[in-house]
């Protein structure tokens, strides 16, 4: 069963970065290579959000309120994916999450807590 551990998330002040991570490790490489990825958030009292998205080919895409501050990237030798957060906003809090669409399904991580202070 596939696992996706999230991690990196922390306080920061406005302005500041974070890097989240999310790792597969029990993903068949090549099942996490041809996989699409994403990062989600999800504020109190607001639906689940698409932030950033990166198919297995293709150019990344994101949501217009983080487009030029956000950078997401994979690893696919370490089933990895990172979202690099730049310039960071109070209204970035949120519990962000990881999403792999593979072959065999889609799957979840747990989330990890942003906070950003004003």
């Amino acid at each position: 069963r596939c696992k996706l551990q999230a991690y990196g998330g922390g306080v920061v002040q406005a302005g500041g970065s974070l890097r989240l991570s999310c790792k597969a490790p029990r993903m068949i490489l090549s099942t996490f290579s041809s996989g699409d990825m994403a990062w989600y958030r999800q504020a109190p009292g607001n639906q689940r959000e698409l932030v950033a998205s990166l198919p297995s080919r293709g150019s990344p895409n994101y949501v217009d309120s983080v487009a030029g501050r956000f950078t997401v990237s994979r690893d696919n030798g370490q089933r990895k994916v990172y979202l690099q957060m730049n310039s960071l906003k109070p209204e970035d809090t949120a519990v962000y999450f990881c999403n792999a669409k593979v072959s065999y399904g889609e799957f979840w991580g747990k989330g990890t807590q942003v906070t950003v202070s004003s």
